[in-house]
């Protein structure tokens, strides 16, 4: 693969990030919203997902596995765009970038064989079946679906090197640093709303990004 390509595909890759957090956010809002869950018992939000199963199953594929499958590609085209400015930086930030990848798409097939699991099991025993589920929703959490320290260091060095060698707009880098520590405060138990920061934050930081390797590739 040329570099050229490379740099193309790193930024596809990024806007598809973009897209994955905006689709998901947006399930979140409607088809996946259950509304008020005040009072709500475990066995209840299991049951809300159960009723729902096909649409959960598409969009936790979609946000994680997807994701993750996309953002190998933008970690390595990243590596590759900014190596010759920082190699010790980028060696650091790459191997964030790809074990937060791998800890996405982790993330996501826990959850969805576990849904499956939780799935066949419930008819037979509701009480089990909602146990199971809970167990499976600490292993997503503490994978990644809850803490975004990894992924948050790895945006954080990018920022830096972009900013320390100006490689891309001051105002990317700046975004960088600032959604990286978002991530990075997520593990802080009473920090954890941050993720949503953090989220939003890279909503605009892959679309911007996936936008100017695009460019790149067109001069």
């Amino acid at each position: 693969m040329s570099a050229n390509t490379l740099q193309k595909a790193g930024g596809i890759a990024a806007l598809l990030e973009a897209l994955c957090y905006v689709v998901g956010f947006a399930a979140m809002a409607t088809v996946l919203n259950p509304g008020s869950t005040e009072g709500w018992s475990s066995a209840q939000r299991l049951e809300f997902v159960l009723e729902r199963d096909v649409i959960f199953q598409t969009w936790n594929l979609f946000i994680y596995v997807v994701f993750g499958v996309a953002l190998v590609v933008l970690v390595v085209a990243l590596h590759e765009r900014l190596k010759a400015r920082s190699a010790s930086l980028m060696h650091i930030a790459t191997a964030f970038g790809l074990i937060w990848a791998g800890l996405v798409i982790a993330s996501g097939m826990v959850t969805s064989v576990g849904l499956e699991t939780v799935a066949a099991l419930y008819d037979r025993d509701p009480a089990q079946a909602d146990s199971v589920w809970l167990a499976v929703g600490a292993i997503q959490e503490g994978l990644g679906g809850g803490v975004e320290i990894v992924g948050g260091i790895w945006v954080l060095l990018i920022g830096v090197v972009s900013l320390r060698y100006r490689v891309s707009p001051r105002a990317l880098g700046y975004l960088g640093v600032a959604v990286g520590m978002f991530g990075i405060l997520t593990i802080v138990p009473s920090l954890g709303e941050l993720g949503a920061a953090f989220g939003l934050g890279q909503i605009v930081w892959f679309a911007w990004m996936g936008t100017l390797m695009l460019k790149s590739t067109q001069d």
